[in-house]
């Protein structure tokens, strides 16, 4: 980057959507800790336009996401393969040596 357009970055002032954000922000963080940690992207929308605030879920959902806050996930989530401790695994016949001297000498592959 060159340093003019790192200083004219700088110098610009801040978007809309970027006040906007600033704005919201401790507004989705008051209703999701109100929630008891348990609201998603769209009941916090529901609580805010609810109080007032006109905003929508695909605005909600990226202010989530940047503050690393997510909704409670209700059950269990599937594990589909639970390998035996006593299967055979398949030998390492390169000693995790994955680079080849010639073409067609080795052919890794990955087969999870």
């Amino acid at each position: 980057m060159s340093p003019a357009t790192y200083f004219a970055r700088e110098q610009r002032p801040k978007s809309t959507r970027r006040l906007r954000d600033e704005e919201l922000t401790p507004l989705v963080t008051a209703v999701w800790e109100d929630s008891g940690r348990t609201y998603g992207a769209l009941r916090v929308a529901q609580a805010l336009v609810r109080a007032g605030h006109q905003v929508a879920r695909c605005r909600v959902e990226p202010l989530m996401r940047e503050l690393g806050i997510e909704c409670v996930i209700r059950g269990h989530r599937r594990r589909t393969t639970i390998p035996g401790p006593a299967a055979p695994r398949p030998p390492d016949l390169v000693n995790r040596r994955l680079t080849a001297e010639r073409p067609n000498q080795l052919w890794p592959a990955d087969l999870t």
